[in-house]
């Protein structure tokens, strides 16, 4: 029955930081959402952080889950760090939470969700690490510095699904693929 409420909770939460973003939450908005008393929520959640981080924690995890769906391991290691990141962005773009946190950020710079986003961007860049150390010592990448790759990749994908689609024409998943390979695996060397 525990197991069952903050299950409730955690989902009424998650809702209301979805639909209201995180500053507009309150814990009576959560126990109304999840039909229970505000004090049952403070039985599993010291506050309304604690069951921020909570929501986030698991949304990182479905994030990688996601990822690691798109991994075939009989392909290039390019190709699959393509299918990983597109795969991230694509849930990023598409998860409710997410887009609305990324609002909040952007419109009125809450804290806690600044710090949010910044825990999930850097898990994302552990989770590229990881693939890259074992690249490099699998020899199918020269060796470089993992993490900083890692923020690379990531950031250049961003730039190159996000920011490009600002003023130009989307560019295909193919495309990005180039240049990912273009620009930050191969270099620009001749």
């Amino acid at each position: 029955m525990a197991t069952d409420r903050r299950k409730l909770i955690v989902e009424a939460a998650t809702k209301s930081f979805s639909l209201f973003g995180y500053k507009a939450t309150t814990m009576d908005q959560v126990a109304r959402l999840a039909n229970v008393g505000k004090g049952t929520i403070y039985t599993f959640f010291k506050n309304k952080e604690e069951l921020f981080e909570e929501i986030v924690s698991s949304l990182v995890k479905e994030m990688i889950a996601e990822a690691e769906d798109v991994i075939e391991p009989g392909l290039p290691f390019t190709e699959n760090v393509h299918r990983a990141l597109y795969r991230l962005l694509e849930f990023r773009s598409q998860h409710q939470l997410m887009i609305k946190l990324i609002q909040e950020e952007k419109e009125m710079g809450t804290l806690a969700v600044s710090e949010m986003l910044q825990h999930v961007e850097d898990e994302i860049i552990a989770y590229l690490k990881q693939k890259i150390e074992i690249a490099i010592s699998k020899g199918a990448i020269p060796a470089a510095d993992p993490e900083m790759t890692s923020l690379l990749l990531l950031k250049m994908y961003i730039a190159l699904v996000s920011d490009w689609e600002k003023n130009h024409e989307p560019l295909s998943s193919e495309r990005i693929a180039e240049l990912m390979k273009v620009f930050l695996l191969k270099g620009l060397s001749i």
